[in-house]
């Protein structure tokens, strides 16, 4: 052992051992998964409800599980308008035949972020956005669901408290 030095330190322990593996958790059982996969549906078929948030003057929401970042463009305006409707003028039972169909066409179409122009209500007795509000609860409740993402009042050079964008879903096939 001629010309053997010992290390620095001179300590004489031996190695910790390798700290303990975090044990994997155990797949999901059969139950959690179906439901899982119940919920990914629905939300592809477009039946669970958005998830709504309004100001006096704005109103936007999401289908449950959107990414955020989506809703933060559109809210922007970052998504080109490929079309847009024009409520002005007409009645509510008007606007909502007119609404069904155009988003419906748009979605078939293959488009994925329309603009919908319902005004700020100036012309409407005592002033209120009837047609807003009405959009509002479309969106949320009525047939149109099925075809939205996420909406969100527009930005101030697309009518801003007077119009809405609305991303729609993929066309069904694509």
């Amino acid at each position: 052992m001629a010309g053997v030095k010992p290390l620095c330190g001179g300590s004489r322990e031996a190695p910790l051992p390798p700290p303990p593996t975090v044990p994997v958790p155990p797949a999901r059982d059969e139950v959690e998964a179906r439901e899982v996969m119940q919920a990914l549906r629905d939300l592809v078929d477009g039946e669970l409800p958005l998830d709504i948030s309004e100001t006096s003057e704005a109103i936007e929401g999401a289908a449950p599980g959107l990414d955020p970042r989506l809703l933060r463009k559109l809210r922007r305006g970052e998504f080109a308008v490929q079309d847009h409707l024009d409520l002005h003028g007409l009645t509510w039972q008007e606007a909502r035949e007119k609404v069904d169909g155009f988003l419906r066409e748009a979605m078939l179409a293959g488009k994925r972020c329309v603009l919908v122009i319902h005004g700020r209500g100036h012309g409407s007795k005592d002033g209120v956005p009837v047609l807003k509000n009405a959009l509002r609860t479309w969106f949320l409740r009525g047939g149109v669901r099925k075809y939205l993402l996420a909406f969100a009042t527009a930005r101030p050079g697309d009518g801003g408290a007077g119009a809405v964008y609305v991303l729609l879903r993929r066309r069904p096939g694509r």
